[in-house]
């Protein structure tokens, strides 16, 4: 979806701030909201597309404005309000009204769903389209709903560096659509994407089958 949330490549936001680089959490009240995120997820098995793109729903100002983890919390309660857990009353009250839908979890609970591995490879059903060294173009065009396309490395054309395997389509995803694709890393020059740049920089990025076509 085209937004402010696609900032990758973006000029007129000044240059990202690296001073808290090795603190994920800028106070204790960070940190709560990560893991109160985190306990919503490990109790409601949501795709991680769907949480994105709810973020993704943030009215541009407020998004521009509200710190990183302020917009996981804002998120957090949207996806709480939609499965029934929470009101908007009892989220702007602060106040629980006595029911519970789901049952709490322990710190231990927590921490195990964040840290434990997940596997999303699903099983293929077809071959790959493009193999390593293939030349690829990237979509023109983006849609109204979630991608991981993002906007700077539209309409460009790169190599396919390697085949991951395949892997749930983040568009489908944010839709409740259960759809696998192959993915594939593909490596782009950055003069191509942002004339200001000089050299042989590279960047490398994770792309869906349905992103690409032969160039």
């Amino acid at each position: 979806m085209d937004g402010v949330h696609d900032l990758g490549g973006k000029e007129g936001f000044g240059p990202v701030n690296r001073a808290h680089e090795d603190d994920p959490y800028h106070g204790d009240h960070n940190a709560r909201a990560y893991g109160l995120a985190m306990s919503i997820r490990a109790t409601r098995a949501y795709p991680i597309d769907w949480f994105r793109h709810v973020r993704e729903l943030i009215e541009p100002t407020d998004y521009l404005t509200r710190p990183y983890f302020d917009q996981w919390l804002q998120t957090a309660m949207a996806l709480a309000i939609d499965a029934g857990d929470v009101s908007p009353d009892e989220v702007a009250s602060g106040k629980s009204a006595g029911r519970v839908s789901v049952a709490p979890l322990r710190p231990d609970d927590v921490r195990r769903a964040v840290t434990t591995p997940v596997d999303f490879e699903r099983p293929a059903t077809a071959a790959p389209a493009f193999a390593i060294g293939d030349r690829v173009r990237t979509a023109a065009h983006g849609h109204s709903g979630h991608t991981r396309l993002p906007a700077y490395a539209r309409n460009a054309t790169g190599t396919v560096l390697a085949h991951r395997g395949t892997h749930p389509l983040p568009d489908a995803e944010a839709r409740g659509e259960e759809r696998a694709e192959p993915l594939y890393t593909v490596v782009l020059r950055a003069a191509d994407l942002f004339p200001e740049v000089s050299g042989n920089d590279e960047i490398t990025l994770d792309l869906w089958e349905s992103y690409l076509a032969r160039a």
